[in-house]
């Protein structure tokens, strides 16, 4: 197996690893604009590196049901803790935004939402519907929770008509209990084999984490398992350590390892794969909805 060595402590980057300091007009206006709406975006809750690429570009992820998430993973920086009640106008600002942006393609993700019954699952429709009738061709990709392992849920999502229906898995199942330890690997594997159950045309994404002290062999393994459950896209990035309280990076993934997966899992059969250290979720979203609408 592929021995992996810690990292120092401030966890600093290599030289290949940069991404460009945000800022720019269309950058403000957009965080202007989510402020204004009251909206949140992963992109911000979750420091992602991409930010001043996408939002520079006129996209963003949106990030709804609150900014409070029920669980508290390892790797992740939104804040945990008891949310407040669920916002009902929420599908209309967003969809307003939307619009205001001229998207094309537009990602929409959440919190874990433990504490109502059907998830959250109930808003992510009228989010979709509610963009869908302020600009029809506006194609929306979902990245939702788990929902506990409930299919309900799943169908009331699936049935507003989403592009792509995506759940990231993370990490390898040997680092689950603690990087995710009220997630289930399992659990998950068996939402994205239902999503081709209930919506058998509907795209399949997942994510996946490197440097958290999984080897290339367990990655390897965690592709073979997506792509027997019918995953069609995969992203595939580097973790980094969002504060001193999260997990460490146990390493930094070079360049020609996030190649060999990425050619690793083309040779299995996914339609796109993604991979690269500032590779997140929704990172080039509307090119892999391409891609795996013409491979379907």
């Amino acid at each position: 197996m592929t021995t992996i060595q810690s990292a120092p402590r401030h966890d600093p980057k290599p030289p290949w690893f940069k991404a460009p300091f945000p800022g720019g007009e269309r950058y403000g206006h957009i965080k202007n604009l989510l402020r204004e709406e009251r909206l949140h975006t992963v992109c911000e809750e979750a420091h992602c590196p991409n930010i001043g690429e996408c939002f520079n570009s006129g996209t963003a992820t949106f990030m709804i049901l609150g900014d409070t998430c029920t669980r508290a993973c390892g790797y992740c920086a939104v804040t945990s803790g008891k949310p407040g009640a669920l916002d009902l106008l929420e599908p209309m600002r967003l969809a307003q935004t939307v619009d205001t942006l001229g998207l094309d393609y537009a990602v929409i993700t959440s919190v874990n939402r433990d504490d109502v019954p059907d998830g959250g699952a109930g808003i992510f429709a009228q989010c979709i519907r509610a963009i869908h009738h302020l600009r029809p061709n506006c194609r929306v990709e979902v990245l939702i929770p788990d929902f506990g392992g409930d299919p309900e849920p799943l169908r009331t999502v699936l049935g507003a008509g989403p592009a792509v229906l995506n759940h990231n898995t993370e990490t390898v199942p040997r680092l689950y209990p603690k990087a995710r330890f009220k997630g289930d690997y399992q659990r998950t594997l068996q939402l994205l084999s239902r999503v081709k159950e209930f919506a058998p045309e509907m795209p399949t994404k997942t994510g996946i984490m490197v440097g958290l002290g999984e080897t290339i062999e367990e990655l390897e393994q965690v592709l073979r398992d997506l792509r027997a459950h019918q995953v069609d896209l995969v992203t595939i990035g580097q973790y980094l350590r969002p504060t001193p309280k999260h997990l460490p990076v146990a390493r930094f993934l070079h360049p020609d390892e996030f190649a060999h997966l990425k050619q690793y899992g083309m040779d299995l059969g996914f339609a796109h794969v993604e991979s690269g250290p500032l590779v997140r979720s929704s990172y080039h979203a509307g090119e892999q909805e391409s891609a795996a609408r013409a491979s379907l």
